[in-house]
């Protein structure tokens, strides 16, 4: 198996209560079950392991057993579901249970990174190899001002100028939690990302992360807007 997709799910999110399983933009099973049907669209020769301790997204995750060849259902350890638990141990826990060569580590609350974006990731993945890269991580490029409330400045303005221009700021890049791909070695070792990874850059949709309430009602109207 060269690449594992690795999704973890838990019980307990305290500032979306759900979020992972409620009914998202009419669809059952939520988040979790249109995350799986993506993942249906890729090659057969992916494994697919969905890390959980939560009883509904057990039986989500089941019922795509038929058509997902290579899912694997991890029960994860109340240890592993804390929210003090250090994220290190769950990077280390997908090394642990992934077989693949490669891992892809995405989240159900990216909604709009879809299969085709995976396949561009692991695509330029493979290319970056050749290029001394060893890892790759998505998220946009980042030109907004950020204000440091003790300071009082802009800290990332190097233009010397009070007010410059955004497009005259540096050039940032925001993560945004929807693929950080690498070797299972570096899992392993408690790495998700490598020592010169290389940036994969989403639009504004596909990088939208579910945190909040609001985030979830707005990321229900873009489903509704562009992806019905």
């Amino acid at each position: 198996m060269k690449y594992s997709i690795f999704i973890p799910v838990r019980s307990g999110s305290q500032r979306v209560i759900k979020k992972n399983t409620r009914d998202f933009a009419g669809i059952e099973g939520g988040l979790l079950s249109l995350k799986l049907a993506q993942l249906t669209k890729l090659p057969e020769n992916f494994e697919i392991v969905i890390s959980t301790n939560d009883a509904k997204c057990f039986e989500i995750t089941k019922s795509f057993q038929d058509k997902l060849k290579n899912l694997k259902l991890i029960k994860r350890s109340d240890e592993l579901c804390r929210s003090s638990t250090p994220l290190i141990e769950l990077i280390k826990h997908a090394g642990t249970v992934c077989a693949g060569d490669f891992i892809l580590w995405s989240h159900v609350t990216s909604p709009f990174c879809d299969t085709e974006n995976y396949k561009t990731a692991i695509n330029q993945y493979e290319k970056s190899l050749s290029e001394n890269y060893d890892s790759l991580v998505s998220g946009r490029d980042y030109k907004e001002f950020l204000f440091d409330k003790n300071s009082g400045k802009i800290v990332n303005n190097t233009t010397g100028l009070d007010w410059p221009r955004t497009q005259d700021l540096p050039d940032w890049f925001e993560i945004n939690n929807a693929i950080f791909l690498t070797s299972r070695q570096n899992f392993l070792e408690g790495n998700r990302i490598g020592t010169h990874p290389m940036l994969l850059s989403q639009n504004k949709i596909v990088s939208f992360d579910i945190d909040y309430e609001e985030d979830f009602t707005i990321a229900e109207a873009i489903y509704d807007r562009f992806y019905r």
